[in-house]
C-alpha cells in the first residue's frame, strides 16, 4: 500500500518545545482529508542501573497529568544534538549519577496519531557519582529501588507513564537474554551491546 502525502500544512503554533500545524493529507487509500500535526525535536529516556541492581527513577510533576509520576530519566533532544548525548545528560542532571556505559534497547513512536515525537530507549550502567542540576520547570526527586521491584510495578500498573514501562520491560529482557542479570559482575560479560557516549557536549543544556 502507499503512503499517504502532506498536500498543504497551515501553521498555527511555534512553541520552545513543539509546532502545532493543521495538514491537508492525501491517505493511503485516496481520501483527501485534515490532521492536526504536532512537530517534536525527539527525546531520550533512560534506565539507569547501579552496581548494587537499583534503578534510578524520579518521581515527578507532570502538569499535563494532573499530578506525580514516577519515571524513568528522560528529556528532549537539543537541536543537532544526539541521543545517546542527550541520555547521558539527563540522566546526570535529573538524578546526579552520570552513567559511562549505554545499552540501546530501540526507540519508540509515542503518539503516532498526533505527533512525530521518536523517544530512544537506554539501558545505563556504570553510574559515577555527579551532581543533580534541575531546570526551573522540572520538580522531582530521586527514588533508588531494586530493579526488579521497577519492572513488577512496570507489568502490574503501578508505573503509569509509557516510556518508563517500555524501557523497564526491555531493559529486563536485554539482560534476561544475555544472562547479564545472574552473572556477579553483569555490566563486563561479553557479548552486551555497548556504546560508549561521547564526551558531553557543552552547548547542550536546553530545558526539557
Amino acid at each position: 500500500m502507499n503512503d499517504g502525502e502532506m498536500l498543504e500544512r497551515r501553521p498555527v503554533f511555534d512553541g520552545k518545545v513543539v509546532k502545532l500545524s493543521v495538514d491537508r493529507v492525501r491517505l493511503p487509500n485516496g481520501h483527501v482529508t485534515e490532521l492536526e500535526m504536532i512537530e517534536h525535536p525527539g527525546a531520550a529516556a533512560v534506565v539507569p542501573v547501579d552496581e548494587a541492581g537499583n534503578v534510578l527513577l524520579v518521581y515527578q510533576y507532570r502538569y499535563a497529568s494532573g499530578g506525580w509520576l514516577l519515571e524513568i530519566p528522560a528529556g528532549k533532544l537539543d537541536a543537532g544534538e544526539a541521543p545517546e548525548v542527550c541520555a547521558v545528560r539527563e540522566v546526570e542532571e535529573e538524578t546526579g549519577s552520570k552513567p559511562t556505559t549505554l545499552m540501546p534497547l530501540g526507540w519508540i513512536w509515542t503518539t503516532p496519531g498526533f505527533t512525530d515525537e521518536k523517544i530512544w530507549l537506554y539501558l545505563a550502567t556504570d553510574l559515577e557519582h555527579s551532581r543533580q542540576d534541575l531546570q526551573e520547570n522540572e520538580v522531582l526527586s530521586v527514588q533508588r529501588m531494586p530493579f526488579e521491584q521497577a519492572t513488577e510495578m512496570a507489568m502490574t500498573g503501578e508505573i503509569v507513564d509509557a516510556k518508563s514501562i517500555i524501557g523497564l520491560l526491555r531493559a529486563a529482557k536485554l539482560l534476561r537474554d544475555q544472562e547479564l542479570w545472574t552473572t556477579p559482575d553483569w555490566r563486563k560479560k561479553p557479548g552486551a551491546e555497548i556504546v560508549t557516549p561521547p564526551e558531553r557536549r557543552r552547548d547542550c543544556n536546553g530545558p526539557e
